[in-house]
């Protein structure tokens, strides 16, 4: 098998699943039980906390554990808009946002509120000009993705902090950076967020399991009540396998970040050779100069990406056409939102390396891409 689908999820290193067995046969009891093993249970789930704060370079009391991805951007974005209330009712956010950011704030536009989409340039990033216009003292919540899904592109996070809090600094600004944590180096306290998600099946930890970082000071209303967990943030008794695995892999990633990265910009840029040698009529649709090297967006005229999708897997080779958690639903590529034509939307596929993935892997992959998209091709021109 060659999976080449790591932005969609990755498959957990060995450590972190010796490691969740480990803690399910071993330390399975609740971290909240006044006993010692209640008592050991906590203290190696702080540990993980610390372990992930310190890879953010951030206090271990600013980060929260969440289910995921999804439930961080919901708990910061609809926090938010309640707590900054009395400011204002004008959110920003961008056009480009994976659903689990966009989906919220079409809610919340039906709820009332006012909702700027910002635009962004052909590569996918964002217009920071626009956001500079569109501030002002009613603005309570920015929300903008660190790293496109879909594209790969980086949005230029810090600068958009320095606008935002020029203009309003009680303006609370947050990022969507599931895909940029553990592709590219994040330092939270450099970029002047105010809050920031990511989540553990994108780096080789387990599914469930996310964290929210929210800047030292913020309060925000819960969305739900119970236990009190996490301060309150996030009620509930603790998911101990998924964060201790969490944990195993960002101490992992920590000390191999630099070869795995190398290693994936090494493949990238073997994808890109072969491509200029041995394809014709394609479009390479991801920045490759402000991007993550693990990412790359290619599209191939006359072809539909999907069907290039299915003769892969053939194979036992996984790509992916769009984003995976909004596959199933009828939304617009982010290609299309750009206004490419709808060859170059129909005929894109995503390739998403990881450290796994070697040389050969590669060399078979475009052997094997390159017979499809040929195959394709031809039974098209017949069909005309």
């Amino acid at each position: 098998m060659i999976y080449l689908d790591n932005c969609a999820t990755t498959k957990p290193r060995r450590e972190v699943v010796e490691l969740i067995i480990e803690s399910l046969e071993e330390d399975f009891s609740n971290p909240s039980s006044l006993h010692s093993f209640g008592h050991r249970t906590e203290k190696k789930l702080e540990k993980s906390r610390k372990i992930i704060a310190d890879f953010l370079n951030i206090n271990s009391k600013e980060l929260y554990f969440t289910s995921g991805g999804t439930e961080s951007n919901n708990i910061f974005i609809n926090g938010a808009v309640i707590k900054n209330k009395q400011i204002g009712n004008k959110i920003i956010t961008t056009k480009l946002e994976h659903p689990a950011v966009g989906e919220v704030f079409k809610n919340l536009e039906k709820s009332g509120y006012e909702v700027v989409y910002l635009s962004s340039d052909e590569s996918g990033k964002v217009d920071l000009n626009q956001l500079q216009n569109e501030m002002n003292e009613n603005v309570s919540l920015v929300s903008i993705m660190h790293v496109n899904n879909e594209l790969g592109t980086i949005n230029e996070i810090k600068k958009a902090s320095e606008i935002i809090k020029f203009a309003n600094r009680n303006t609370f600004f947050h990022v969507d950076g599931v895909q940029a944590f553990g592709k590219i180096p994040v330092n939270l306290k450099e970029l002047g967020v105010d809050g920031y998600s990511i989540s553990g099946h994108k780096i080789h930890g387990p599914k469930g399991i996310g964290a929210l970082y929210i800047k030292k000071g913020i309060q925000f209303y819960p969305l739900f009540f119970g236990g009190n967990q996490e301060k309150g943030i996030r009620s509930g008794t603790e998911n101990t396998p998924g964060i201790f695995g969490f944990g195993k892999a960002v101490e992992i990633l920590n000390n191999s970040f630099l070869a795995e990265d190398e290693l994936k910009g090494k493949l990238r840029s073997q994808i890109i050779k072969i491509l200029d040698r041995d394809f014709t009529d394609f479009v390479v649709n991801t920045p490759l100069d402000n991007s993550p090297n693990s990412i790359l967006n290619v599209s191939f005229l006359q072809t539909k990406g999907e069907v290039i999708l299915h003769y892969l897997e053939q194979d036992e080779i996984y790509i992916s056409t769009t984003s995976a958690c909004s596959s199933n639903s009828k939304t617009e590529s982010n290609l299309e939102k750009l206004g490419k034509s709808s060859e170059i939307c129909n005929g894109s596929i995503r390739i998403c390396l990881s450290y796994e993935n070697t040389m050969e892997d590669i060399e078979k992959f475009m052997d094997r891409l390159h017979f499809a998209v040929d195959d394709i091709r031809k039974i098209t021109m017949r069909k005309r």
